[in-house]
């Protein structure tokens, strides 16, 4: 399976399987439930209590965070946002604001679009900042840590799909820590998220860049990314955020810096490409240029060595090896096995150095 925006594909070895809640079913935070009254027989059903109480709950979240939703509008696409603080700041992907600079921004209450630019984009993250120039009215979101998520947690995704403004679709944390890749971007490199949160919530185009948030009103994800099955269509459940963490993360260094200046992500310090063999199957990545200095250089990596493992994880595609690089930081030191173009192979020790922003 592959999966994306419209096509994305999953971190190699990592099964991508929805998980469901089986058994009873989890409480709900902040959702109080009443005990059956004294003298119930067991088995006898209940009055619709909980469920009245849990459409209670879902009714004020959507309440809380519809209005810091907005939908962005360029001139070829739209997408979603979410209003990060009263000076206009919004949230949003990379891949909704694409090349342009210019938007128009309307809220999913309503109202006349509002003209706003971009601040930055940060295309390896899929995430960007734009600015709307009228902020007067506009109701920031509370931003919570996905880092305390648990799988089963009830999750409501709030956006534009299809451009359906202010749509709310529902669902649960279906596992926490995937690593995704989706498609190239305009710089030509490709955005990989890591400790992405999985949600079976509907992510539909349009969705990218809105909020994904629990029942206790707080934006913990980003959709970004929606599974599709090359063969069979579109793959319901399986859906994909950026977590809170890391999108409040980048937000705050480019409100500080303009842009994002350290990615906390690690890089090999090579430009590849796929290599294939004889029958056109992927056999590793090529690398057609070393930076001077990076880890790869002082390993001994040269031009038209393949790359076929890392850490003993085989690297058949660019994708793959992005995938493998996102789950490894700065300074660590990763083990190269490498085909070169005389035919005989190699193990080097590489120190991993900082990947670009801008890559």
């Amino acid at each position: 399976m592959q999966l994306s925006r419209k096509v994305l594909r999953t971190a190699a070895g990592t099964a991508v399987a929805a998980l469901v809640v089986g058994g009873c079913a989890p409480r709900t935070p902040g959702v109080e439930t009443t005990p059956p009254p004294a003298g119930t027989a067991p088995g006898t059903p209940l009055a619709p209590t909980r469920a009245v109480e849990l459409e209670s709950a879902y009714e004020q979240v959507i309440k809380k965070v519809l209005p810091s939703t907005v939908q962005i509008t360029t001139g070829q696409a739209l997408g979603s946002g979410i209003v990060y603080d009263t000076e206009g700041r919004i949230l949003t992907n990379a891949h909704v604001v694409g090349n342009a600079t210019e938007f128009r921004v309307t809220l999913a209450t309503g109202g006349k679009p509002r003209k706003a630019r971009l601040v930055s984009s940060y295309p390896a993250g899929d995430l960007a900042m734009i600015r709307v120039e009228d902020a007067h009215g506009l109701t920031p979101a509370t931003f919570g840590r996905s880092a305390n998520l648990k799988v089963g947690q009830i999750v409501l995704a709030m956006g534009n799909p299809l451009g359906f403004s202010g749509s709310v679709t529902d669902g649960i944390v279906s596992a926490l820590g995937r690593t995704v890749t989706g498609e190239r971007h305009a710089g030509g490199g490709a955005a990989t998220i890591t400790n992405a949160v999985q949600t079976s919530a509907p992510i539909n185009p349009g969705n990218s860049g809105g909020a994904l948030v629990d029942l206790s009103g707080q934006v913990i994800g980003i959709p970004t990314l929606a599974a599709v099955d090359p063969e069979q269509g579109t793959a319901p459940g399986l859906g994909f955020a950026i977590p809170s963490d890391t999108a409040t993360d980048v937000a705050r260094q480019i409100i500080k810096y303009g842009r994002v200046v350290n990615t906390r992500r690690a890089a090999l310090g090579v430009r590849v490409g796929t290599a294939v063999d004889a029958n056109g199957d992927p056999i590793g990545v090529v690398v057609g240029s070393v930076t001077p200095g990076g880890g790869a250089d002082k390993a001994g990596i040269r031009p038209g060595d393949v790359i076929v493992r890392v850490n003993g994880t085989a690297t058949p595609t660019a994708t793959a090896l992005s995938q493998i690089m996102a789950t490894l930081r700065p300074g660590d030191s990763a083990r190269v096995e490498i085909l070169h173009p005389d035919g005989t192979r190699s193990t080097v020790s590489a120190v991993l150095s900082e990947l670009p922003a801008g890559q």
